[in-house]
């Protein structure tokens, strides 16, 4: 596969799915297939192609772009089996954790005030 995650690494999706996480799900192959679409969906809710230009962006908007793809990221790997995890609900509230860190900032990203401040930083 020629793509190769660009906002947040393999070991930073294991990390927030947890240890009980489906070692299927959490292996190289599959967090890089979550990658693209996580970062496709980062991309094109923002409206801004951040993959493309992650080489010009400052560090806080590398840093929100991590906080968004590792999370929603370990969402589909911790989605993919439920059944290593000691409860569904230990399960489920570990998805709605990372849900809403995710979408705070994703909301962040897209707000022109705050687009315009951390570009402002860099």
């Amino acid at each position: 596969m020629a793509y190769a995650e660009i906002f947040a690494t393999l070991a930073e999706v294991q990390h927030k799915a947890g240890e009980n996480a489906s070692a299927t799900s959490k292996a190289a192959a599959y967090v890089t297939d979550f990658m693209f679409q996580v970062e496709s969906q980062i991309n094109a809710a923002c409206r801004y192609n951040f993959s493309d230009n992650y080489a010009t962006l400052n560090d806080d908007t590398r840093g929100l772009l991590k906080e968004v793809a590792s999370n929603l990221a370990a969402i589909y790997v911790i989605q993919y089996d439920l059944s290593g995890f000691t409860s569904r609900i230990e399960a489920e509230d570990m998805i709605n954790i990372l849900r809403d860190a995710a979408l705070r900032a994703l909301n962040m990203l897209r707000d022109k005030k705050v687009s315009d401040f951390i570009r402002e930083v860099a």
